[in-house]
């Protein structure tokens, strides 16, 4: 295994891990509102590539297994009335394929993603985990990640 940045060849194994992601988060999402449309596929990997600044990818045998990708939380004028604004890193997307899971391959893209946002200065690293991603949460907290705050939603 090793770790690349993304380059045009590895398109349609980005696209197929992304569509693995949400094919998992429909199936944990106890509301029912996550869906995969059939555009999906297409518009949010041209979503994706076009919002991160950095992306890397886990490739075996020439197949991407694994992808991060993150991006610099941008401040406004507003976030500098009330918000000290450390230079932050946000992880948007973090997925390892299923066959590949607990072999260290997430840590190896984490600690990745996590040295690109140092190397150019970054204070933090933010992550949005889905609630019901029992398996995600777990594996943030086990790199040391913790909750700083939570998005609270009430079915009505």
């Amino acid at each position: 295994m090793k770790i690349v940045e993304y380059e045009e060849k590895y398109k349609e194994g980005v696209k197929n891990i992304l569509v693995e992601l949400q094919e998992y988060i429909v199936c944990i999402d106890k509301w029912k509102l996550n869906i995969l449309t059939p555009e999906y596929r297409e518009k949010y990997f041209e979503k994706t590539i076009k919002n991160c600044t950095k992306i890397f990818l886990a490739i075996d045998r020439d197949n991407v297994i694994g992808f991060i990708c993150g991006c610099l939380v941008k401040y406004d004028e507003y976030d500098y009335c009330y918000y000290a604004c450390p230079k932050t890193g946000n992880i948007e997307e973090l997925i390892v394929n299923k066959h590949y899971q607990t072999h260290g391959v997430g840590k190896i893209l984490l600690t990745t993603m996590e040295d690109y946002f140092k190397s150019i200065g970054c204070k933090y690293c933010h992550i949005d985990v889905f609630e019901s991603n029992e398996i995600g949460k777990n594996f943030y907290f086990k790199n040391n990640y913790t909750t700083r705050m939570r998005n609270l939603s009430k079915k009505l």
